[in-house]
């Protein structure tokens, strides 16, 4: 009878956590750098090397690959022969262990969870609950999986309950491309077919923990349905020419999971969940000799990668910039950024908009006029360091605030994630203001150009206060210029375009 110790699954679960922080699973990287190789579209090209230049960073640096350092998810695998030495629930010891992950001194984690979630939303602290999904077997070992999921990949889940004769790769098609790039594409696509509608999505979800093997599978041929599907949709996504960010290119998904179960005779229900670029999961067996030992990847499994150069790149001063200045800049073209650089998320936004609103005056020492700001929500810094990763964040939650800020702030542009909404884009466009983009799933690099940082407003937002940083050669990309064109619309049509993009059935 094997007997699985309370402490050893504790221990365990926080040191899972700690490892899927800073390192990408090995299948990851080499998927990731095949695409790096095959890339033409320069942008995306560039974006792909921030995201393995970050990764080997993360890796020697054991500092979280992504700011957003996810909602804890954990499937456990419970053998019926197991004899538990416990005093505390298996929920518990679950929690316990990612409370210790998300609160370790050496490399803390940035905690996202908020209880109270259609009311207060006040953040728990330490990440936990985690959510935890059980299955009893056969056996005498504890089978543990744990993973990560940040918010910009989570928030693109969609699920729909077609009929039976529905398509599901035009479902699929017609999903993925309306998703924006919010999700950090390349990536993963997980789809979950069958059952119920918590079935499909539950498949979906525990289907992207699977290693990538679609080079395999093209390679062997398709031995179900599933599979077929898989091979189908690898090739149709990657020919919506989304790309890398959403920037337009060869590579927007590194594989496709397809994951089905039995369902009602006048149902399918599809579930599709995104993987983003900062994929994070590992699996381990507990059998009664102690906590989990989870081998530390190679470095040589990191290929080296060269970053654009200065003399590639526009160098812009944050400090100087005039508004005739950005004018000259181009959807597309990678700048430098020096100098003071505001920060602000949602809730840093929803504050000031408050304020406007009431006729109020903004915080001391927040003045937009004629300055950027960089959504993002930095890790808790270490040692040395000014700031701990500090990716961006999702740009169209900041949507309905755009206006407001560009008209009476003197706003003259914003840093971010992903594509803007129409709305975003014309005031962009009617306020002679501009949209950047920083590399999604590149955190730790982005840390690197910040030299130094102070909370200036809101410190009782935590990593969502209004912090201002001094920034140096700082890579970001023009995504809406002043005329209101955006890359993530010439992007796409243009790859789209070149591969011989496969058309989309309007609804």
């Amino acid at each position: 009878m094997t007997v699985i110790r309370q402490q050893d699954l504790i221990s365990s679960i926080a040191d899972a956590f700690q490892y899927i922080s800073y390192y990408h699973a090995p299948d990851f990287i080499h998927a990731l750098h095949r695409a790096y190789e095959l890339e033409e579209s320069p942008a995306a090209r560039n974006a792909i090397a921030q995201m393995l230049v970050n990764s080997r960073m993360c890796a020697e640096g054991q500092r979280p690959i992504c700011q957003d350092t996810g909602i804890a998810v954990v499937f456990l695998k419970i053998g019926m022969d197991i004899q538990w030495q416990a005093e505390l629930s298996l929920e518990d010891m679950v929690n316990e262990g990612v409370r210790q992950a998300y609160n370790n001194s050496d490399n803390p984690l940035r905690a996202s969870v908020v209880s109270d979630p259609a009311g207060a939303r006040n953040n728990t602290g330490d990440n936990t609950p985690a959510v935890i999904h059980t299955e009893m077997v056969p056996g005498n070992t504890l089978e543990v999986t744990v993973a990560a999921k940040g918010g910009g990949s989570e928030n693109k889940a969609t699920f729909a309950v077609l009929n039976p004769s529905d398509s599901i790769v035009d479902w699929v098609l017609e999903t993925v491309s309306s998703l924006g790039a919010g999700w950090c594409p390349p990536g993963i696509l997980s789809i979950g077919i069958g059952g119920t509608p918590e079935k499909a999505m539950l498949l979906a979800k525990e289907g992207m923990m699977a290693p990538i093997n679609i080079q395999e599978l093209k390679s062997r041929g398709p031995k179900n349905t599933a599979e077929e599907i898989r091979l189908e949709l690898y090739d149709k996504v990657n020919a919506l020419g989304i790309g890398a960010q959403g920037l337009g290119g060869l590579t927007t998904v590194l594989d496709i999971k397809v994951s089905d179960y039995p369902t009602h005779i006048s149902s399918k229900p599809v579930a599709l969940i995104p993987n983003c670029a900062a994929t994070r999961h590992t699996h381990f067996t507990l059998d009664g000799n102690g906590p989990a030992k989870l081998p530390p990847p190679r470095l040589e499994d990191w290929p080296k990668i060269s970053l654009a150069s200065k003399e590639s790149s526009r160098q812009v001063n944050l400090d100087t910039v005039s508004r005739d200045d950005i004018t000259q800049w181009q959807p597309g073209e990678t700048l430098l950024l020096s100098g003071r650089l505001l920060t602000g998320r949602d809730a840093a936004h929803k504050r000031l908009v408050d304020l406007l609103t009431k006729g109020e005056p903004l915080p001391e020492g927040v003045n937009l006029k004629d300055r950027f700001i960089y959504y993002v929500g930095p890790v808790d810094a270490v040692r040395d360091e000014a700031v701990g990763p500090a990716g961006p964040t999702t740009a169209t939650r900041m949507d309905k605030f755009t206006d407001m800020l560009l008209t009476q702030t003197g706003l003259m542009g914003m840093v971010g994630k992903a594509e803007r909404g129409p709305a975003a884009i014309e005031s962009i466009k009617d306020h002679g203001a501009v949209y950047l983009i920083a590399t999604g799933g590149a955190a730790y690099l982005v840390s690197k150009a910040i030299r130094s940082s102070k909370v200036i407003a809101f410190p009782e937002l935590g990593t969502e206060a209004i912090h201002e940083f001094v920034v140096e050669d700082m890579p970001v990309t023009v995504a809406v210029d002043t005329q209101g064109n955006s890359v993530h619309q010439t992007g796409p049509a243009e790859w789209q375009s070149r591969i011989a993009g496969i058309p989309i059935k309007a609804e």
